[in-house]
């Protein structure tokens, strides 16, 4: 679908957002009449709810063609994590504006209006959108580190494959320069790479692993740093 036209994207958008309302609503309303004893009545705002999302998902797969699933199988692993890191970004971003910018301001409307409990409603949602924002960030970063533990356990069952056919096995050593050299956890084989740190964790780009305090922990498995040994890298031929 040509999503260029603005006023078709502007109404796509509108559609989802509505729907989506509708779904939430629908629930909140099938829980009173559940409270209230009317169960016909929250089975029907169930199903309706129900179908809302449905509507909402069909109007979001025209937004997000990139994000659209026909059979799982036929991905690669490295199409799946692409997908998958692309919800990642959209749901960072969506929170990101909660807590930077829609909450924060309508926590000043509501003080300008003096309407004490909508500004610490949303004062409170500010806080909660930055956990879920952190928690995303987070999981995009564990998808980012599993790219290159995944490339790493490919390469090993290829020259694996190789020597079993006869060939020879490739000569590996470790860098002799603290700011180059990888370490690589013994527990789930994530590889810390100095150049690029582990921010995330509060370790800055450029910082040597010896250098990282003791009391650092594999973001992947939790493992302690005394887990890494130094990472034998291929010897070019």
């Amino acid at each position: 679908m040509d999503l260029s036209n603005f006023t078709t994207l502007q109404n796509l958008e509108a559609a989802f957002g509505g729907e989506s309302m509708a779904n939430r609503k629908y629930l909140f309303f099938a829980d009173v009449a559940r409270q209230l004893g009317f169960t016909d009545l929250a089975k029907l705002f169930k199903e309706t709810a129900d179908q809302e999302t449905e509507h909402a998902f069909a109007h979001f797969k025209l937004l997000h063609p990139e994000l659209v699933v026909e059979d799982a199988t036929a991905l690669t692993d490295e199409q799946k994590r692409e997908i998958v890191s692309r919800c990642l970004s959209l749901a960072i971003e969506g929170e990101t504006y909660e807590y930077t910018t829609m909450y924060p301001e309508f926590a000043a409307d509501a003080q300008r209006d003096r309407d004490n409990p909508a500004a610490e409603e949303f004062l409170k949602q500010v806080q909660e959108s930055t956990d879920h924002a952190n928690t995303f960030r987070e999981a995009a970063h564990r998808f980012g580190l599993l790219k290159f533990i995944e490339n790493y356990h490919a390469d090993r069952y290829t020259e694996a494959l190789e020597v079993l056919n006869g060939g020879q096995a490739a000569t590996r050593v470790a860098g002799e320069e603290p700011k180059t050299r990888k370490w690589i956890c013994r527990q789930c084989s994530m590889i810390y790479d100095p150049v690029a740190g582990d921010p995330d964790s509060g370790i800055a780009p450029g910082t040597p692993f010896e250098e990282i305090p003791e009391d650092w922990e594999c973001p992947i498995c939790g493992a302690s740093k005394k887990t890494f040994k130094p990472f034998e890298e291929k010897v070019a031929a």
